[in-house]
């Protein structure tokens, strides 16, 4: 096959706080046939995720590099193969790959690279609840908060990717489940659809002891496992009502992610010690090697109707930085998911 030409979106310099569309251009790159060892292949579906605001932080030494202004950024995608010279890999094959994200085609080795069908789920969930932020969420809760049945669990950010996971993983244990989101209509799906039972819009809260006081109205025997995905007030209360032994899964804080300045800590972490108190910080690579065990539990569940999700989808590569953007606004309802391509060659 000839050199494929397709776009690409580059970042134009690192942002000072939140990112401005004016960040990011689109370009014309054409990319060559497939050498040995090589497959091309073409874009279908593509993720933006919270953590790639941390490859935008060059400064920053971080567990995976700073994105790099002379090459297309990178991310999670679902995509098509076009042309293989790799064993196991044919043209018209889906996969998976973790460097395959804002750009129509790309060259993979096929060494982070996993084949998908597209008759056992929605190729986009495989970027979702079957997909890094599923494992996350699995990973959490199996793995650091295990939750026991009756326990209660609170998850911050419960209506998005990760967080809307946590909640139903959580319920199918037997835990009671407190969910914050921001809005009605994120409420309402977390108890109507997710089956969680307490959803707390966190705009209606002016304050850490505004939102204390509704949680511990919702967790009246205290908080045993809490899901970290936002930080600041969320953290804040969670450490009012947790209860002794608690477990906390620190999985990320979006809230203070486009901080020009460090804010300061919660003033109430003393609790951590005498509440007997485990808090982990995590990230979904560490528990690469347990892969096979969530995709056993997870995709039966979902194959079940036993876990439901939702997704924010833009159409056409030229909206991945609105939707990147849109994380840290709160305007994704689920998993934000960009449409690159159809779904066939």
């Amino acid at each position: 096959m000839a050199t494929a030409t397709g776009k690409a979106i580059f970042l134009k310099d690192y942002p000072a706080g939140m990112p401005e569309p004016s960040l990011f251009e689109e370009r014309d790159i054409e990319t060559p046939s497939p050498g040995a060892g090589e497959m091309l292949c073409r874009t279908v579906w593509m993720s933006v995720d919270p953590y790639m605001r941390g490859r935008m932080r060059p400064d920053i030494k971080s567990y995976i590099p700073a994105f790099s202004l002379d090459a297309p950024l990178e991310g999670g995608a679902v995509s098509q193969v076009v042309e293989s010279n790799i064993d196991g890999f044919s043209p018209g094959d889906y996969v998976v790959d973790f460097t395959g994200g804002w750009k129509e085609y790309y060259l993979s080795k096929g060494e982070r690279t996993q084949k998908v069908d597209p008759n056992l789920a929605p190729l986009s969930s495989y970027l979702g609840v079957l997909g890094m932020p599923g494992m996350t969420a699995w990973a959490g809760v199996t793995q650091i908060m295990k939750p026991k049945e009756g326990e209660t669990m609170f998850v911050s950010g419960a209506a998005g990717a990760v967080g809307s996971v946590v909640c139903q993983l959580g319920k199918a244990k037997g835990a009671r489940v407190i969910g914050s989101a921001g809005s009605k209509a994120k409420c309402e799906w977390l108890e109507n659809e997710a089956g969680i039972d307490v959803a707390l819009n966190y705009k209606d809260y002016k304050n850490a002891a505004e939102l204390t006081k509704a949680l511990a109205e919702a967790a009246p025997n205290g908080v045993d496992c809490y899901f970290e995905n936002v930080g600041g007030m969320h953290l804040e209360a969670a450490l009012n009502c947790i209860g002794f032994g608690g477990r906390i899964a620190l999985c990320g804080m979006i809230s203070q992610y486009n901080n020009q300045k460090p804010e300061p800590g919660p003033p109430n972490l003393v609790n951590l010690i005498g509440r007997g108190v485990m808090a982990r910080g995590f990230i979904v690579s560490e528990y690469i090697d347990k892969a096979m065990e969530f995709a056993a539990e997870v995709a039966p569940l979902l194959m079940q109707g036993k876990i439901k999700f939702q997704e924010s989808v833009y159409e056409g590569l030229n909206k991945a930085p609105e939707a990147f953007i849109g994380l840290f606004k709160g305007e994704n309802f689920g998993k934000a998911v960009i449409r690159v391509g159809p779904d066939n060659l």
